[in-house]
């Protein structure tokens, strides 16, 4: 099983708080389908956008990037 990890401007949350926050992305996400923009607002934040790095799924977050359209997330070495 791969750790749910959440970066924000670059900065990786404590585990805790990265489950917690992949909880909180997946409710909204479930009753807001594409809604990226909406649930980064909720979270203080101005854009939060899935990624793969090295085969694991990472929510990339933001306080200044602006919001990406939703897509099929990128896949990065890391």
């Amino acid at each position: 099983m791969s750790l749910l990890r959440v970066l924000v401007d670059g900065e990786a949350l404590p585990t805790e708080e990265a489950i917690a926050f992949w909880k909180r992305f997946s409710v909204w996400m479930d009753e807001h389908p594409g809604d990226l923009a909406g649930f980064a607002e909720t979270e203080g934040l101005t854009s939060v956008v899935p990624e793969m790095h090295s085969g694991a799924p990472v929510l990339v977050a933001s306080r200044t990037t602006p919001q990406k359209p939703y897509t099929s997330a990128p896949k990065k070495k890391r």
